[in-house]
């Protein structure tokens, strides 16, 4: 059990990390955060593009992971 809280976590970081090492400097206030269902990503942005962006950025560090994008768009 121990071995898959440090995976979970691991995730999070993975994905936390992939966001705020970004060129693109809004996705480095984005959050990634794990639950049941996956990593959901939250934060605000101000383009649909740097909302995909950011998801395909998180796909990318942590593959096979169900990413939920809750990004808002101002």
């Amino acid at each position: 059990m121990a071995n898959v809280t440090l995976l979970n976590s691991d995730i999070e970081i993975r994905a936390q990390m992939a966001l705020s090492t970004s060129p693109i400097f809004q996705l480095r206030d984005l959050r990634a955060e794990r639950d049941e269902d996956g990593l959901i990503l939250k934060g605000r942005v101000t383009s649909f593009y740097f909302k995909q962006v950011a998801q395909e950025l998180v796909r990318n560090a942590v593959p096979k992971t169900n990413v939920i994008n809750h990004i808002q768009v101002d």
